[in-house]
């Protein structure tokens, strides 16, 4: 159903609506990537300290795919602003939300993966393998219910709008 030439609850044209819905994504964007941003430049630091030659195999690999999600996450989470250059002033804004919030989502993923794995990796060599398992498990568990379940079942308690 197309919403009309201006939406009663906010009192707001489609044109506003995608404005709001851009600043808010750059909102969200602006609260995680700072954060993602730390965490993939503290994984590049972590090979030119003297104990990084010492880890085992499972550390490396976990070490790699903590990197390389932080990258891809980086990637994302930054992607619309270079997309909002390249679009700047094209009346594409509706074509710039859709990819921004395709990213960012996507970019959260690779972010979970990235901690998950950093986790795996910090209690290993800390602790051990048992408790690395548990941990990175644990950390699993607090990214699945907190970033889908408890959002998917408020969301599930919220009216239907088709805007």
């Amino acid at each position: 159903m197309e919403s009309s030439p201006l939406d009663h609850d906010r009192r707001e044209t489609p044109t506003e609506r995608l404005d709001r819905n851009w600043d808010e994504l750059l909102q969200e964007l602006r609260v995680t990537q700072t954060g993602v941003q730390l965490l993939a430049g503290f994984l590049l630091t972590l090979p030119f300290q003297r104990r990084f030659a010492s880890i085992t195999e499972s550390q490396r690999t976990a070490y790699l795919v903590a990197l390389a999600s932080a990258i891809v996450a980086t990637t994302l989470l930054v992607a619309p602003v270079s997309a909002h250059r390249l679009m700047f002033r094209r009346h594409a804004k509706h074509q710039l939300v859709g990819f921004a919030d395709r990213a960012a989502r996507v970019g959260l993923v690779t972010l979970s993966i990235s901690i998950v794995s950093a986790t795996y990796l910090i209690f290993d060599v800390v602790v051990g393998r048992g408790a690395a398992l548990t941990a990175a498990a644990a950390a699993v568990v607090v990214f699945v219910v907190n970033w889908l379940v408890i959002p998917l079942v408020v969301r599930s308690r919220l009216p239907r709008l088709d805007s």
